[in-house]
Protein backbone atom coordinates (compact mmCIF):
# COMPACT_ATOMS: atom_id res chain seq x y z
CA UNK A 1 0.00 0.00 0.00
CA UNK A 2 1.05 3.43 -0.90
CA UNK A 3 2.90 5.75 2.20
CA UNK A 4 0.35 8.39 0.58
CA UNK A 5 -2.85 6.06 1.97
CA UNK A 6 -3.60 6.17 5.71
CA UNK A 7 -5.82 3.72 7.13
CA UNK A 8 -8.36 3.33 9.90
CA UNK A 9 -6.63 1.44 12.98
CA UNK A 10 -10.59 0.23 13.44
CA UNK A 11 -11.87 -0.77 10.50
CA UNK A 12 -8.26 -1.48 8.35
CA UNK A 13 -9.85 0.62 5.75
CA UNK A 14 -8.01 2.86 3.49
CA UNK A 15 -8.84 6.47 4.47
CA UNK A 16 -8.54 9.88 1.71
CA UNK A 17 -5.38 9.10 -0.28
CA UNK A 18 -2.75 11.99 0.32
CA UNK A 19 -2.79 14.64 -1.91
CA UNK A 20 0.88 15.04 -3.73
CA UNK A 21 1.54 18.74 -3.62
CA UNK A 22 4.55 18.46 -1.81
CA UNK A 23 6.24 16.95 -5.10
CA UNK A 24 4.86 19.52 -7.23
CA UNK A 25 6.63 22.00 -4.81
CA UNK A 26 9.95 19.90 -5.36
CA UNK A 27 9.31 19.97 -8.84
CA UNK A 28 8.65 23.73 -8.79
CA UNK A 29 12.73 24.20 -7.29
CA UNK A 30 13.61 21.49 -9.87
CA UNK A 31 12.65 24.35 -12.55
CA UNK A 32 14.55 27.14 -10.67
CA UNK A 33 17.20 25.42 -10.76
CA UNK A 34 17.65 24.19 -14.24
CA UNK A 35 17.37 28.09 -15.05
CA UNK A 36 20.28 28.52 -12.34
CA UNK A 37 22.44 26.32 -14.29
CA UNK A 38 21.58 27.36 -17.80
CA UNK A 39 22.75 30.63 -16.81
CA UNK A 40 25.70 29.73 -14.59
CA UNK A 41 26.84 27.60 -17.56
CA UNK A 42 26.09 29.43 -20.75
CA UNK A 43 29.40 31.58 -20.49
CA UNK A 44 31.38 28.91 -20.74
CA UNK A 45 29.81 28.04 -23.60
CA UNK A 46 29.51 31.48 -25.46
CA UNK A 47 32.94 32.60 -23.99
CA UNK A 48 35.04 31.40 -27.18
CA UNK A 49 32.69 33.50 -29.27
CA UNK A 50 32.54 36.58 -26.87
CA UNK A 51 36.29 36.45 -26.59
CA UNK A 52 36.56 37.29 -30.52
CA UNK A 53 34.11 39.94 -30.48
CA UNK A 54 35.34 41.81 -27.09
CA UNK A 55 38.91 41.08 -27.16
CA UNK A 56 39.10 39.22 -24.12
CA UNK A 57 42.66 37.32 -23.69
CA UNK A 58 42.91 33.96 -22.31
CA UNK A 59 44.05 34.89 -18.68
CA UNK A 60 40.68 37.61 -18.70
CA UNK A 61 38.97 34.27 -19.80
CA UNK A 62 40.01 32.85 -16.38
CA UNK A 63 39.01 35.92 -14.61
CA UNK A 64 35.38 35.81 -16.00
CA UNK A 65 35.37 31.85 -15.45
CA UNK A 66 36.03 32.40 -11.91
CA UNK A 67 34.22 35.64 -10.82
CA UNK A 68 30.89 33.96 -10.50
CA UNK A 69 31.54 31.80 -8.13
CA UNK A 70 33.23 34.67 -5.66
CA UNK A 71 30.32 36.28 -5.53
CA UNK A 72 28.28 33.23 -4.99
CA UNK A 73 30.52 32.40 -2.22
CA UNK A 74 30.52 35.21 -0.18
CA UNK A 75 26.98 35.92 -0.46
CA UNK A 76 26.14 32.44 0.94
CA UNK A 77 25.69 33.19 4.60
CA UNK A 78 24.12 36.52 4.09
CA UNK A 79 21.43 34.65 1.46
CA UNK A 80 20.96 31.73 4.13
CA UNK A 81 20.39 34.24 7.00
CA UNK A 82 17.55 35.80 4.93
CA UNK A 83 16.08 32.47 3.65
CA UNK A 84 15.60 31.77 7.53
CA UNK A 85 14.95 35.59 8.15
CA UNK A 86 11.87 35.99 5.55
CA UNK A 87 11.13 32.79 4.57
CA UNK A 88 11.57 30.93 1.05
CA UNK A 89 8.96 32.14 -0.83
CA UNK A 90 10.21 35.43 -0.72
CA UNK A 91 13.89 34.56 -1.31
CA UNK A 92 13.75 32.16 -3.82
CA UNK A 93 11.45 34.46 -6.19
CA UNK A 94 14.07 37.30 -5.37
CA UNK A 95 16.94 35.09 -6.01
CA UNK A 96 15.96 34.34 -9.29
CA UNK A 97 14.49 37.54 -10.56
CA UNK A 98 18.17 39.33 -9.84
CA UNK A 99 20.32 36.63 -11.12
CA UNK A 100 18.13 37.08 -14.22
CA UNK A 101 18.59 40.75 -14.66
CA UNK A 102 22.32 40.16 -14.64
CA UNK A 103 22.09 37.34 -17.33
CA UNK A 104 19.50 39.33 -19.79
CA UNK A 105 22.27 42.64 -18.89
CA UNK A 106 25.12 40.05 -20.56
CA UNK A 107 23.84 40.40 -23.89
CA UNK A 108 24.56 44.03 -24.02
CA UNK A 109 28.34 43.98 -22.98
CA UNK A 110 31.09 45.66 -25.02
CA UNK A 111 33.91 45.67 -22.59
CA UNK A 112 35.92 42.48 -20.07
CA UNK A 113 35.02 45.28 -17.30
CA UNK A 114 31.48 45.28 -17.83
CA UNK A 115 31.12 41.79 -18.22
CA UNK A 116 33.42 40.55 -14.94
CA UNK A 117 30.82 42.87 -13.22
CA UNK A 118 27.38 41.15 -14.75
CA UNK A 119 29.48 37.87 -13.62
CA UNK A 120 29.98 38.79 -10.28
CA UNK A 121 26.04 40.11 -9.98
CA UNK A 122 24.99 36.74 -11.31
CA UNK A 123 26.62 35.18 -8.13
CA UNK A 124 25.11 37.63 -6.22
CA UNK A 125 21.70 36.69 -6.78
CA UNK A 126 22.55 33.10 -7.41
CA UNK A 127 23.00 32.45 -3.98
CA UNK A 128 19.80 32.05 -2.76
CA UNK A 129 18.94 28.90 -4.76
CA UNK A 130 19.71 26.23 -3.02
CA UNK A 131 19.37 27.43 0.23
CA UNK A 132 16.04 27.88 -0.62
CA UNK A 133 15.53 24.80 -2.35
CA UNK A 134 16.58 22.75 1.08
CA UNK A 135 14.59 24.77 3.24
CA UNK A 136 11.37 24.60 1.17
CA UNK A 137 12.05 20.32 1.42
CA UNK A 138 12.48 20.73 5.28
CA UNK A 139 9.36 22.48 5.32
CA UNK A 140 7.44 20.38 2.88
CA UNK A 141 9.19 16.54 3.24
CA UNK A 142 9.57 14.29 6.28
CA UNK A 143 13.06 12.74 6.78
CA UNK A 144 12.03 9.15 4.85
CA UNK A 145 11.50 11.33 2.16
CA UNK A 146 13.57 13.86 2.03
CA UNK A 147 16.79 12.12 0.08
CA UNK A 148 13.89 11.67 -3.16
CA UNK A 149 12.68 14.90 -3.05
CA UNK A 150 16.28 16.29 -2.93
CA UNK A 151 17.16 14.22 -5.88
CA UNK A 152 14.20 15.97 -7.93
CA UNK A 153 15.02 19.15 -7.26
CA UNK A 154 18.90 18.57 -7.57
CA UNK A 155 18.21 16.73 -10.94
CA UNK A 156 16.85 19.84 -12.16
CA UNK A 157 20.30 21.21 -11.81
CA UNK A 158 21.65 18.07 -13.63
CA UNK A 159 19.20 18.83 -16.60
CA UNK A 160 20.03 22.10 -17.01
CA UNK A 161 23.87 21.52 -17.51
CA UNK A 162 22.44 18.82 -19.68
CA UNK A 163 20.90 21.02 -21.88
CA UNK A 164 22.47 23.75 -21.42
CA UNK A 165 25.62 23.03 -23.77
CA UNK A 166 23.49 21.97 -27.32
CA UNK A 167 20.32 24.55 -26.42
CA UNK A 168 23.12 27.30 -26.03
CA UNK A 169 25.45 26.30 -29.16
CA UNK A 170 22.08 25.78 -31.20
CA UNK A 171 20.95 29.39 -30.24
CA UNK A 172 24.45 30.82 -30.98
CA UNK A 173 24.32 29.14 -34.55
CA UNK A 174 21.19 30.54 -35.16
CA UNK A 175 21.02 34.03 -33.16
CA UNK A 176 24.23 35.10 -31.96
CA UNK A 177 25.88 34.57 -28.14
CA UNK A 178 23.63 37.89 -27.32
CA UNK A 179 20.31 36.22 -27.33
CA UNK A 180 21.81 33.34 -25.38
CA UNK A 181 21.59 35.79 -22.60
CA UNK A 182 18.46 37.75 -22.87
CA UNK A 183 16.21 34.43 -23.56
CA UNK A 184 17.65 32.65 -20.50
CA UNK A 185 17.33 36.03 -18.22
CA UNK A 186 13.46 36.20 -19.61
CA UNK A 187 12.96 33.21 -18.65
CA UNK A 188 14.02 33.33 -15.25
CA UNK A 189 12.26 36.77 -14.69
CA UNK A 190 8.64 34.73 -15.69
CA UNK A 191 9.85 31.43 -13.50
CA UNK A 192 10.26 34.44 -10.24
CA UNK A 193 6.80 35.62 -11.35
CA UNK A 194 5.28 32.04 -10.91
CA UNK A 195 6.92 31.16 -7.74
CA UNK A 196 5.37 34.31 -5.91
CA UNK A 197 2.18 33.81 -7.43
CA UNK A 198 2.02 29.77 -6.12
CA UNK A 199 3.98 29.44 -3.60
CA UNK A 200 2.53 29.12 0.38
CA UNK A 201 3.73 27.30 3.45
CA UNK A 202 1.98 23.45 3.65
CA UNK A 203 -0.61 25.26 5.78
CA UNK A 204 -1.42 27.88 3.77
CA UNK A 205 -2.52 25.68 0.21
CA UNK A 206 -5.63 24.72 -0.18
CA UNK A 207 -5.26 21.89 -2.19
CA UNK A 208 -2.94 20.02 0.69
CA UNK A 209 -5.56 17.49 2.21
CA UNK A 210 -5.33 16.58 5.54
CA UNK A 211 -3.98 13.17 4.76
CA UNK A 212 -0.51 15.10 2.76
CA UNK A 213 -0.01 17.35 5.80
CA UNK A 214 0.09 14.46 8.40
CA UNK A 215 2.91 13.23 6.01
CA UNK A 216 4.77 16.80 6.04
CA UNK A 217 4.60 16.78 9.71
CA UNK A 218 5.56 13.26 10.25
CA UNK A 219 8.80 13.79 12.12
CA UNK A 220 7.39 17.28 13.91
CA UNK A 221 5.19 15.63 16.51
CA UNK A 222 2.16 16.79 14.26
CA UNK A 223 3.07 20.72 15.07
CA UNK A 224 3.01 22.74 11.34
CA UNK A 225 6.25 22.81 9.67
CA UNK A 226 5.68 26.55 9.77
CA UNK A 227 5.63 26.64 14.00
CA UNK A 228 9.11 26.95 14.56
CA UNK A 229 10.03 30.29 15.58
CA UNK A 230 13.42 29.16 16.63
CA UNK A 231 16.23 31.41 15.54
CA UNK A 232 18.84 30.39 13.34
CA UNK A 233 22.18 29.81 15.43
CA UNK A 234 25.13 32.23 15.55
CA UNK A 235 27.78 31.07 12.38
CA UNK A 236 30.14 31.16 15.55
CA UNK A 237 28.17 28.58 17.36
CA UNK A 238 28.10 26.15 14.06
CA UNK A 239 31.40 26.03 13.81
CA UNK A 240 32.38 24.56 16.55
CA UNK A 241 30.84 21.34 15.18
CA UNK A 242 33.15 18.78 13.73
CA UNK A 243 30.03 17.98 11.42
CA UNK A 244 29.90 21.29 10.60
CA UNK A 245 33.33 21.38 9.08
CA UNK A 246 33.19 17.45 7.75
CA UNK A 247 30.27 18.85 5.38
CA UNK A 248 32.32 21.96 4.38
CA UNK A 249 35.58 20.48 3.47
CA UNK A 250 34.18 17.71 1.69
CA UNK A 251 31.94 19.81 -0.72
CA UNK A 252 34.13 22.15 -1.18
CA UNK A 253 36.00 18.90 -3.54
CA UNK A 254 32.68 18.25 -4.67
CA UNK A 255 32.15 21.71 -6.04
CA UNK A 256 35.67 21.77 -6.94
CA UNK A 257 35.91 18.86 -9.49
CA UNK A 258 31.96 19.61 -10.37
CA UNK A 259 33.31 23.18 -11.80
CA UNK A 260 35.67 21.66 -14.24
CA UNK A 261 32.65 20.73 -16.51
CA UNK A 262 30.59 24.11 -16.08
CA UNK A 263 33.87 26.07 -17.18
CA UNK A 264 36.63 24.61 -18.92
CA UNK A 265 34.95 21.33 -20.07
CA UNK A 266 34.08 22.55 -23.81
CA UNK A 267 37.55 24.10 -23.69
CA UNK A 268 38.90 20.16 -23.39
CA UNK A 269 36.89 18.91 -25.58
CA UNK A 270 37.99 21.25 -28.48
CA UNK A 271 41.46 21.63 -27.37
CA UNK A 272 42.33 18.09 -25.95
CA UNK A 273 40.05 16.38 -28.51
CA UNK A 274 39.26 17.93 -31.46
CA UNK A 275 35.61 18.69 -31.14
CA UNK A 276 33.76 21.12 -33.25
CA UNK A 277 30.74 23.21 -32.18
CA UNK A 278 28.28 19.90 -33.61
CA UNK A 279 30.53 17.66 -31.72
CA UNK A 280 30.46 20.06 -28.69
CA UNK A 281 26.63 20.58 -28.60
CA UNK A 282 25.79 16.56 -29.34
CA UNK A 283 28.60 14.73 -26.95
CA UNK A 284 29.32 17.74 -24.56
CA UNK A 285 25.99 17.15 -23.00
CA UNK A 286 26.43 13.12 -22.30
CA UNK A 287 28.16 14.14 -18.73
CA UNK A 288 25.58 16.06 -17.53
CA UNK A 289 22.66 13.52 -18.88
CA UNK A 290 24.42 10.84 -16.63
CA UNK A 291 24.30 13.48 -13.55
CA UNK A 292 20.70 13.38 -13.51
CA UNK A 293 20.80 9.84 -13.24
CA UNK A 294 23.15 9.90 -10.80
CA UNK A 295 21.20 12.29 -8.67
CA UNK A 296 17.82 10.07 -8.76
CA UNK A 297 19.61 6.83 -8.12
CA UNK A 298 21.41 9.04 -5.20
CA UNK A 299 17.62 10.03 -3.91
CA UNK A 300 16.13 6.64 -4.30
CA UNK A 301 19.28 4.41 -2.68
CA UNK A 302 18.96 7.03 0.08
CA UNK A 303 15.11 6.05 0.96
CA UNK A 304 15.71 3.14 0.23
CA UNK A 305 18.38 2.56 2.53
CA UNK A 306 16.60 3.97 5.32
CA UNK A 307 13.68 2.44 4.95
CA UNK A 308 15.55 -0.56 5.28
CA UNK A 309 16.56 0.16 8.71
CA UNK A 310 20.09 1.84 8.47
CA UNK A 311 20.66 5.28 10.49
CA UNK A 312 20.76 8.25 8.88
CA UNK A 313 24.90 8.04 9.55
CA UNK A 314 25.29 4.91 8.25
CA UNK A 315 22.77 5.98 5.10
CA UNK A 316 24.32 9.38 4.94
CA UNK A 317 28.15 8.41 5.07
CA UNK A 318 27.69 5.28 2.61
CA UNK A 319 26.49 7.76 0.30
CA UNK A 320 28.70 10.87 0.54
CA UNK A 321 32.20 8.82 0.97
CA UNK A 322 31.13 6.27 -2.13
CA UNK A 323 29.59 8.77 -4.11
CA UNK A 324 33.26 11.01 -3.78
CA UNK A 325 35.25 8.01 -4.72
CA UNK A 326 33.36 7.60 -7.84
CA UNK A 327 33.73 11.46 -8.64
CA UNK A 328 37.70 10.77 -8.47
CA UNK A 329 37.45 8.50 -11.70
CA UNK A 330 37.75 12.22 -13.85
CA UNK A 331 41.72 11.55 -13.58
CA UNK A 332 41.94 8.49 -15.57
CA UNK A 333 40.51 10.62 -18.17
CA UNK A 334 43.62 12.19 -18.68
CA UNK A 335 45.37 9.05 -19.59
CA UNK A 336 42.35 7.82 -22.07
CA UNK A 337 43.60 7.27 -25.48
CA UNK A 338 40.08 7.65 -27.27
CA UNK A 339 37.51 10.23 -26.54
CA UNK A 340 35.13 8.16 -25.92
CA UNK A 341 36.65 6.22 -23.42
CA UNK A 342 37.40 9.71 -21.65
CA UNK A 343 34.24 10.65 -21.82
CA UNK A 344 32.77 7.50 -20.11
CA UNK A 345 35.23 8.42 -17.71
CA UNK A 346 33.94 11.49 -17.15
CA UNK A 347 30.13 10.33 -17.27
CA UNK A 348 30.36 8.45 -14.49
CA UNK A 349 32.69 10.81 -12.39
CA UNK A 350 29.84 13.46 -13.14
CA UNK A 351 26.96 11.18 -12.13
CA UNK A 352 29.15 10.04 -8.46
CA UNK A 353 28.91 14.18 -8.04
CA UNK A 354 25.24 14.35 -8.21
CA UNK A 355 24.59 11.13 -6.23
CA UNK A 356 26.81 12.59 -3.45
CA UNK A 357 24.90 16.51 -3.68
CA UNK A 358 22.02 14.49 -3.04
CA UNK A 359 23.28 13.55 0.25
CA UNK A 360 25.28 16.47 0.85
CA UNK A 361 22.15 18.66 0.52
CA UNK A 362 20.02 16.46 2.95
CA UNK A 363 22.29 16.98 5.91
CA UNK A 364 21.10 20.47 6.72
CA UNK A 365 17.38 19.27 7.43
CA UNK A 366 19.42 16.23 8.86
CA UNK A 367 21.62 17.90 11.70
CA UNK A 368 20.44 21.67 11.87
CA UNK A 369 17.46 22.93 13.94
CA UNK A 370 14.17 24.38 11.83
CA UNK A 371 15.01 27.67 11.68
CA UNK A 372 18.99 27.34 10.92
CA UNK A 373 18.31 24.39 7.81
CA UNK A 374 19.21 27.64 5.07
CA UNK A 375 21.79 29.24 7.47
CA UNK A 376 23.64 25.84 7.74
CA UNK A 377 22.99 25.03 3.97
CA UNK A 378 24.45 28.45 2.97
CA UNK A 379 27.60 27.73 5.44
CA UNK A 380 28.27 24.44 3.15
CA UNK A 381 27.95 25.99 0.44
CA UNK A 382 30.26 29.00 1.06
CA UNK A 383 33.36 26.42 1.72
CA UNK A 384 31.86 24.61 -1.44
CA UNK A 385 32.42 27.81 -3.81
CA UNK A 386 35.80 28.77 -2.48
CA UNK A 387 36.40 25.54 -4.16
CA UNK A 388 34.23 26.51 -7.07
CA UNK A 389 36.25 29.98 -7.38
CA UNK A 390 39.56 28.20 -7.12
CA UNK A 391 38.96 25.28 -9.61
CA UNK A 392 38.62 27.36 -13.02
CA UNK A 393 41.96 29.38 -11.97
CA UNK A 394 44.18 26.78 -10.76
CA UNK A 395 42.77 24.26 -13.70
CA UNK A 396 43.74 27.30 -16.05
CA UNK A 397 47.19 27.61 -14.35
CA UNK A 398 47.74 23.78 -14.63
CA UNK A 399 46.67 23.79 -18.44
CA UNK A 400 48.40 26.99 -19.16
CA UNK A 401 51.89 25.33 -18.09
CA UNK A 402 51.70 21.87 -19.72
CA UNK A 403 49.70 22.45 -22.80
CA UNK A 404 47.18 19.75 -21.94
CA UNK A 405 44.33 18.74 -19.07
CA UNK A 406 46.22 15.85 -18.33
CA UNK A 407 47.50 17.39 -14.77
CA UNK A 408 44.40 19.41 -14.23
CA UNK A 409 42.21 16.12 -14.41
CA UNK A 410 44.61 13.72 -12.10
CA UNK A 411 44.75 17.13 -9.74
CA UNK A 412 40.60 16.94 -9.79
CA UNK A 413 40.31 13.60 -9.04
CA UNK A 414 42.79 13.99 -6.52
CA UNK A 415 40.76 16.62 -4.35
CA UNK A 416 37.78 13.87 -4.83
CA UNK A 417 39.76 11.72 -2.69
CA UNK A 418 40.52 13.92 -0.67
CA UNK A 419 36.77 14.92 0.05
CA UNK A 420 35.94 10.61 0.24
CA UNK A 421 38.25 11.15 3.60
CA UNK A 422 36.59 14.27 5.24
CA UNK A 423 32.99 12.92 4.64
CA UNK A 424 34.69 9.20 6.38
CA UNK A 425 36.68 10.61 9.00
CA UNK A 426 35.61 13.81 10.39
CA UNK A 427 31.75 13.47 9.83
CA UNK A 428 31.17 11.00 13.00
CA UNK A 429 27.38 11.04 13.54
CA UNK A 430 24.93 12.92 11.34
CA UNK A 431 22.25 13.64 14.21
CA UNK A 432 21.37 17.52 15.11
CA UNK A 433 23.53 19.81 16.54
CA UNK A 434 23.09 21.48 19.85
CA UNK A 435 23.48 25.02 20.52
CA UNK A 436 25.08 25.27 23.77
CA UNK A 437 24.40 28.88 24.32
CA UNK A 438 20.89 27.77 24.18
CA UNK A 439 21.51 24.48 26.17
Amino acid sequence: MSSDTKVDATTAQPRSRASRIRWWMAVFCAVGLAINYIDRSAISVALPFMSEDLGITPAEQGLILSAFSWSYALMQIPAGRLIDRFGERIMFGASVLVWSLFTAGTALVHTFAALLTLRLGLGVGEAGAYPSAAKTVSRWFPKRERARATSVYDSGARIGSAVATPLIAFIIALWGWQAVFLIAGGIGILWAIGWWAIYRSPEAMGSVNPAEMAIVNADRGGAPASASTEKAMPLVELLKHRTVWGMMLGFFAVNFMVTFFLTWFPTYLVQDRGFDLLKLGAFGAIPPIAAIAGSWIGGLTGDFLLSKGWSVTKVRKTCLVGGMLGCSVIALAAVAPAAWQALTLMSISYAASSFTIVAIWCLPADVAPTGTVASLGATQNFFANIGSALSPIIIGALYGATGNFGLPLATAGGVAILGALAFGLIIKRVEPIVNSKAA
